[in-house]
This record gives structure tokens, C-alpha cells and sequence, in this order.
């Protein structure tokens, strides 16, 4: 449990002091106005938020994890509309602005899958290139062993996909312990503290400011924790297998990632998901970065994209 401090450490937690920076980098979004530009889908779980940019057919679907939102892609949408692109951003239910059902068993990542191809279905989207991030593998894996043919491009970004490689910074049992971290994260005790802990240990260089963090830290401070519960009292200790599914695929994919990421290892999986992804070396793109590369290297993976879907 590398970055969660027990409950009973509240004088460690106070001395903590807040993100300095206060500056706004020049052209940068606030999270009120990334907010105002979303839209809602209406789910038999709930309401989604998602950005829906661009008026291509070539669709782009960017897939966040835990415990983030489409906030972490706020630095690559408009990149990738400008390129041509329609881009589509969605907050998965539980996180960022989308609803925070209580009931657990709603975040399982089968119904995560079946809750994002229901939004693209409502907006009619038969197909696209696929970008997915931290859990959003999961999902993603869950989405494709019944719908491969709706995806037609993968773009794996550090993400979940053998046991290998999964190193999560918080195993949790389900119960007390569990519950009492995620009311602490949403009640203002160690919301700051496990966020600095968070990219601390995520972002080779911490250059965000406050502003950038606030698209992180409001999600927590309205509550949004349930998700996450589910994640790592479930889903981080019950980790399907889901190779044999992906040696089956036939999608053309590439993989970038952060080669000193300390949560998902792409060296200990790299040899097995090489022959499993049939990746040539042009397809495997290793970044001098943490676990939250669009934070770091947004430029970089726009450019491998692009290369990649020019390509084809």
C-alpha cells in the first residue's frame, strides 16, 4: 500500500502541505469549462458524462483508469481533432463527472464494457481506433471477448493486461480498513495527501499545478470513491486471465509506454505481449516517463498515433 497512509495518521496527514503552484499555464482548460463541454448519456446504472469533439468518421475513443477521468486527456483531444479526428472522452461510471452508484457490483468491469458500448451505439458509432489506460484495459478486454469488431485499432497505454506486470499500489481486503480509506479520500482528510502520493510516485517530473489537479481532487471531494472501492477490494485481487482472448485478437495495435512505471511494468510482460499483439518494433514505443504519460509526454503519444493510423 505505497501511497495510502492509515486512517489514525491525522497529525502526519495535516503537516502536508497544499500544491504550491497557482499559475495557469498559457491556453490551458479549466476544469469548470472541461465540465461545461460535456455531455450526458442516460445508462440503466446511471448517468455517463463524456467529450464528444470533432466531426470525422475516423472515430478515437480515449479510455482513462483509476482513479482518474477524460480530464487526463485534456491535453490530447483537441491535438487529435485538429489532426482530423472525431474524439471521443468518456468519464466511465464512478469517476469524474459521471453518476457514483452505491451499489458495488455495477463497477465490475464486464459492466463497465457493457456501459461504453451502449454510449457508442447511442451516438452510432459502428467502429474505431481504441486508446486505453490503467484499468481501462480491463475494460477494454471485457468489451472485446464478445465485440473485437467494433474496435479497429488498439493504442495500449500502460495498462492492466497480465498479472505480470501489475504491481497496484493498493491491495485492499473488502470491509473497514477499505471503506475508511475511500471516506477519508472523499472527506478532505487525506484527499491531498494521497493525490500528492499519487503522482509523486505516477509522474517522473511533477509540473502540474493547481488547476491541473483540480480535475482530479473535485471528482474525490463530491464523493466519487464507490468506483474505486470496487477496484482495489475486487478487482485488484481477482485479476482474470485474459490472454487467451488476446492471442485470438486480430487488431492491429500499438503499445506506448512509460518505461519507469512503477504500477504497470511493460519489461516483465514485454516478451509474452510482443507475440501475443504481433508487434513489430515500430509498434513498441517506450517513454522516458511514469505511469500518467499524457501527463508527461501528450505531444509524443498525439505523434505516435497519428503515425500509426497514417500507416494503415
Amino acid at each position: 500500500m505505497r501511497f495510502f497512509l492509515p486512517f489514525l495518521c491525522v497529525l502526519a496527514l495535516f503537516s502536508c502541505k497544499p500544491y504550491q503552484s497557482t499559475v495557469m499555464k498559457e491556453g490551458q482548460i479549466t476544469y469548470d469549462r472541461f465540465r461545461e463541454s460535456q455531455k450526458k448519456f442516460t445508462t440503466t446504472d446511471g448517468n455517463i458524462a463524456y467529450i464528444d469533439k470533432g466531426d470525422s468518421d475516423n472515430v478515437i475513443v480515449l479510455l482513462h483508469g483509476v482513479p482518474t477521468s477524460g480530464w487526463l486527456y485534456r491535453k490530447m483531444i483537441d491535438p487529435l481533432v485538429d489532426a482530423g479526428y472525431r474524439v471521443i472522452a468518456p468519464d466511465m461510471l464512478g469517476y469524474g463527472s459521471s453518476d457514483n452508484p452505491k451499489e458495488y457490483e455495477v463497477y465490475a468491469a464486464q459492466n463497465h464494457a457493457k456501459r461504453l458500448l451502449a454510449l457508442m451505439d447511442h451516438l452510432d458509432i459502428k467502429s474505431w481506433t481504441h486508446v486505453m489506460h490503467d484499468a481501462g484495459g480491463l475494460w477494454t478486454w471485457e468489451l472485446l471477448g464478445e465485440n473485437a469488431h467494433r474496435i479497429h485499432n488498439l493504442v495500449i497505454l500502460n495498462t492492466i493486461i497480465l498479472e505480470e506486470g501489475f504491481d497496484p499500489p493498493i491491495r485492499f481486503k473488502p470491509g473497514f480498513m477499505a471503506k475508511t480509506a475511500m471516506w477519508s479520500y472523499r472527506n478532505g482528510i487525506t484527499t491531498n495527501t494521497m493525490l500528492r502520493a499519487l503522482f509523486k510516485e505516477g509522474l517522473k517530473e511533477n509540473n502540474l499545478n493547481k488547476e491541473d489537479v483540480e480535475g482530479y481532487k473535485v471528482p474525490l471531494r463530491e464523493g466519487k470513491t464507490n468506483a474505486m472501492y470496487y477496484f482495489f477490494t475486487q478487482t485488484c485481487n481477482e485479476l482474470p486471465d485474459y490472454r487467451p482472448m488476446i492471442q485470438n485478437l486480430d487488431i492491429p495495435a500499438i503499445v506506448i509506454w512509460g518505461k519507469e512505471d512503477t504500477f504497470l511494468k511493460w519489461t516483465p510482460q514485454k516478451a509474452e505481449l510482443e507475440k501475443d499483439f504481433k508487434l513489430s518494433e515500430n509498434q513498441e514505443h517506450i517513454l522516458d516517463a511514469k505511469h500518467f504519460i499524457q501527463e508527461e509526454k501528450p505531444e509524443e503519444i498525439v505523434g505516435f498515433i497519428i503515425s500509426f493510423l497514417n500507416k494503415k
